[in-house]
């Protein structure tokens, strides 16, 4: 067993580092606050060729493993740019994975070169208001047309960076639930161009213009222009820095070139790239727990109360110590589920656990960060209450800790299945 990173990642994560010194904890107080999309900081992970850190060379990526992207991005959350950096690259890293395993070699030519570059921008449409982590029953329809495309209906929720996206890549039902065998058949998977075009009428004459407001009313007839997608923003408690959204899609035109593999079988597609998903979300949360530790750890040493740093307190100094023994066991069952991913070895098990782990060590180092800090670990200047609004991510999303602890109960342990 070899719990030592060899040369090339060692250099990989220096690279890393380096680059994000160019985006100190500043710019990303400064983004959240401004609930801006990091821009500068993507076209920077663009141009030093990382976007592409786990997809083929072929198409433009450095053709690494599920490893060495989630050390990239580990590295990414732990400079202090925490779930804002990591969210504004991550479909990049796992997103397209169904692409590249079942996309035909026109569409990997077509649809990832532009991602790698980053000339365009992707988000991932799956969840749904109604269906939650049941994705059996989207209801999102795919209706096949007389040219062979689709017309899609229906509604996404918490769709992250849709405000900012090119591309979508989403699921829907393209033969009813009530037609299948079973549920998880006739789901189609598709990625496809976010049409956000909406129907715009001008503004003829405004309230403060008229003497009563019953003038300045005009009735319009107009075509309704379908085929489009409303985006609507979700303001919500964190990561204010990369959007959250609710997909409203009426008649999305999506050609057939556009569907990935075979219509029917998007969820089979879709499972194929939960493992490392979760591996990457433990990843990440490794990163905001070490960034929140490093911060209370310097403030305890600095910070003096009664003739002493409160980091000789045993009251202050037990729970950090406490904090970084969880998250140094995360950090070696996440690499552990990366190298078990890398082999083709089974490790949905580990890479559930280490999702798990990581979330619930992230946000314990986090609630103390801002304990240790006191007051001061209220105020935005010192980033900890940032880091602990965003550590929530990770615990709830992509998937709830309870149905973690379901998975685990059945697959590890031979429990019964209690859903």
């Amino acid at each position: 067993m070899n719990f030592s990173l060899n040369d090339d990642q060692r250099s990989l994560v220096a690279a890393i580092e380096r680059l994000c010194e160019d985006f100190p904890a500043e710019y990303w107080r400064e983004h959240d606050d401004r609930a801006e999309f990091p821009h500068e900081f993507h076209r920077a992970v663009a141009d030093s060729g990382w976007l592409g850190i786990a997809m083929p060379e072929a198409q433009g990526g450095a053709g690494l493993g599920i490893t060495e992207a989630a050390l990239m991005m580990r590295a990414i959350s732990a400079s202090g740019a925490g779930m804002s950096g990591a969210s504004s690259v991550h479909m990049n890293i796992f997103g397209l994975n169904p692409v590249v395993v079942f996309g035909s070699e026109a569409q990997r030519q077509r649809f990832l070169p532009p991602l790698i570059a980053g000339r365009e921008k992707a988000c991932f449409a799956v969840t749904e208001p109604d269906a939650g982590l049941d994705t059996t029953r989207l209801k999102t329809q795919a209706l096949r047309q007389p040219d062979g495309g689709y017309r899609l209906h229906g509604r996404k929720i918490w769709i992250s960076t849709a405000q900012v996206a090119d591309r979508m890549l989403i699921l829907a039902r393209t033969t009813p639930l009530e037609q299948v065998k079973k549920p998880t058949q006739g789901l189609t998977l598709f990625y496809t161009a976010l049409d956000r075009g909406k129907v715009e009428v001008r503004e003829i004459h405004k309230l403060e213009q008229v003497k009563k407001p019953t003038q300045g009313l005009t009735l319009f007839y107009t075509a309704l222009d379908r085929g489009k997608v409303e985006v609507r923003e979700i303001h919500k408690l964190g990561r204010a820095a990369v959007d959250s959204n609710m997909l409203f899609i009426d008649g999305l035109e999506v050609p057939q070139e556009d569907r990935i593999g075979e219509e029917g079988r998007g969820f089979e597609y879709i499972l194929h790239g939960l493992n490392p998903e979760r591996i990457l979300i433990a990843a990440e949360a490794i990163g905001i727990g070490r960034a929140a530790l490093r911060i209370a750890s310097q403030y305890a040493q600095e910070r003096v109360v009664f003739g002493r740093p409160i980091g000789q307190n045993q009251g202050v100094a037990h729970p950090l110590a406490r904090a970084w023994a969880n998250l140094e066991a995360a950090d070696l069952m996440m690499l552990k589920a990366a190298t078990l991913y890398d082999a083709g070895e089974p490790c949905g098990i580990e890479a559930n656990a280490a999702k798990y782990l990581a979330a619930e060590a992230a946000h314990d180092a986090c609630q103390n960060a801002v304990l240790t800090l006191g007051g001061m670990g209220y105020a935005k200047e010192y980033h900890v209450e940032r880091l602990l609004r965003e550590s929530y991510i990770p615990r709830i999303a992509p998937v709830s800790p309870q149905m973690i602890l379901n998975f685990i109960a059945e697959k590890a342990l031979g429990l019964p299945k209690s859903y």
